[in-house]
């Protein structure tokens, strides 16, 4: 079963709640970062991105990073305000777009159910983001960036967030990507009817965020060893959607250069290989990659099977984004770890492929890779098997927003 738990949110005063909210911390560089907080002295990015208030040639590491963001943690509190909440409570969070919602529950999730596998990975870890944010959250003594979890959906789940939805909401803004985000706190008979129907549901999956609770992992433990006990670091802050509300997007890859071959010669490669046909389209089917030499022209390459014994033993192997790694990345363009080539740059979600084409006929990439996108399904199916997905397989689009819901340690 999932256990859920109410929390003291450390949040924004509502009329601040726009000014505060910012991008999660992982999906902008330091200078996109301090560009977005540009004369806005409220921006919550002057706390998970400290880095941008500091000289240009700061190590965004260092360790005066990590205490301007405390101090710019304090000062936010002072100003926006931020408020802690009096009790515990539970969340309905909804993002909306043009042509998509979705609406989950936002509380604190246990991390021990993350260590004994109720809550899912299907993604490794690196040890320096680890690092980054473990080293952050202990000196905030918070935990600021949401983990986006997601799970089969429960009509008695989906009837009650859609019931919550229907209240007056605490936060209700517009991000300027154009996303709505919408908060609601729930009352005491809906927060015990969600957490019993949370202790149905068998298990939770990390769709986004497999550093933040990895990182909140090593804080409690930290914390535990120096304070005999961790206290309310042995839960962390997520929002659970359901499946049936959950979009991914496709994650594309680009390579800087095609190993000592001309187009023209790599193309030829590639005939050798698959079957290639010119595309009509950039966005490709199932069991596809689209590829982009130039010129206004894409390629459609039929990927292999990846074989009978692969994808029962290891559903990652059948992936279309590990079959491109296995039989072209590794064979023509010599890739052999996407997480250490640094010739391979990752695009995803709405940035689409238009910015894939802007890279090759720029000069920034010699080729450009779309994919279709992973499901929900086959993140489960591996996820279950405790397999990992290859790196950037896939983009969860909207996200959620930072500084909204903070969860003090």
């Amino acid at each position: 079963m999932a256990c859920i738990h109410p929390f003291r949110a450390l949040r924004p005063e509502p009329g601040a709640a726009a000014a505060v909210a910012a991008v999660p911390y992982d999906v902008v560089t330091t200078r996109e970062a301090r560009a977005l907080a540009a004369g806005n002295p409220l921006s919550f990015l002057h706390v998970s991105r400290a880095e941008i208030d500091l000289p240009p040639d700061t190590d965004p590491h260092d360790a005066a990073v990590y205490r301007a963001a405390a101090g710019n943690l304090g000062r936010l509190r002072r100003d926006a305000p931020l408020v802690e909440e009096a009790a515990p409570s539970l969340y309905i969070y909804r993002l909306r777009t043009d042509d998509h919602e979705q609406t989950g529950l936002a509380a604190c999730y246990s991390l021990d159910e993350y260590d004994r596998g109720v809550i899912k990975r299907h993604e490794k870890t690196r040890p320096d983001k680890e690092d980054d944010r473990t080293r952050h959250m202990l000196a905030l003594r918070a935990q600021t960036g949401i983990v986006f979890l997601t799970y089969r959906a429960e009509p008695e789940l989906t009837a009650l967030m859609r019931r919550a939805a229907q209240d007056a909401p605490l936060f209700d803004l517009q991000a300027p990507d154009g996303v709505r985000h919408t908060v609601w706190r729930l009352g005491p008979e809906d927060q015990a009817a969600a957490e019993a129907g949370f202790a149905r549901v068998p298990a939770l999956y990390i769709a986004d965020g497999h550093h933040r609770i990895a990182s909140a992992a090593r804080a409690r433990d930290q914390l535990a060893a120096a304070e005999n006990g961790a206290g309310r670091a042995r839960f962390v802050l997520g929002v659970a959607f359901p499946d049936s509300d959950t979009r991914v997007q496709a994650y594309n890859r680009t390579v800087a250069d095609l190993a000592g071959q001309a187009p023209g010669q790599f193309l030829d490669a590639l005939r050798a290989r698959f079957t290639v046909r010119t595309a009509a389209a950039a966005e490709p089917p199932r069991g596809h990659v689209a590829v982009y030499l130039g010129a206004g022209s894409w390629h459609d390459v039929e990927l292999p099977s990846a074989g009978a014994a692969g994808p029962a033993a290891d559903p990652a192997a059948g992936l279309d984004v590990a079959v491109l790694q296995d039989a072209l990345l590794a064979p023509l363009l010599a890739v052999g770890d996407v997480r250490t080539d640094p010739r391979v740059a990752f695009v995803g979600g709405a940035r689409g492929t238009v910015a894939l084409e802007r890279l090759v006929d720029s000069g920034e990439a010699a080729v450009a890779f779309s994919l279709a996108p992973v499901t929900t399904a086959e993140l489960f199916a591996v996820s279950d098997a405790g397999c990992m997905m290859p790196p950037k397989s896939t983009w969860f689009e909207p996200k959620l927003r930072d500084g909204l819901l903070l969860h003090p340690i």
